[in-house]
């Protein structure tokens, strides 16, 4: 099992959700990550609210966190879908993935993204394989 400060150096190397989306990681142990990102102009669609990219790169990102704390293997997603409830709106946007289910090769997850306030703005379920390092 990873730390979290190898885990916060080992994901440097996610340019796109670090760099572009600006996602830190807040917490990961246990198959559980969270992880933020400060809302920008540029995260914003026509309407003012989060571009729902941005939302579903924190939760892929929160999901490879959550996945990626074995030495064993790499977690990579083969499925995900996911649920809008609500505009995305806020300064800070989070995202916490929790395993449902983990078996040999492949795995399930939910993330739950919500804003700093704790409002709920969408769902993601995400399937993964694990791929032998």
């Amino acid at each position: 099992m990873y730390d979290l400060n190898y885990l916060k150096n080992f994901f440097k190397g996610d340019l796109f959700a670090m760099k572009q989306l600006g996602a830190e990681i807040i917490d990961a142990h246990d198959d559980y990550a969270k992880c933020s990102f400060k809302v920008e102009k540029n995260h914003q669609n026509a309407k003012n609210t989060i571009m729902g990219g941005a939302l579903f790169t924190l939760a892929d990102f929160t999901f490879a966190v959550a996945t990626n704390q074995h030495e064993e293997y790499l977690t990579v997603s083969t499925t995900a879908s996911i649920s809008y409830f609500r505009p995305g709106l806020g300064e800070i946007i989070y995202a916490e993935a929790n395993k449902i289910r983990d078996g040999k090769t492949t795995c399930f997850y939910e993330v739950s993204i919500y804003n700093e306030k704790n409002v709920l703005i969408a769902k993601v379920s995400i399937s993964g394989n694990h791929i032998a390092n």
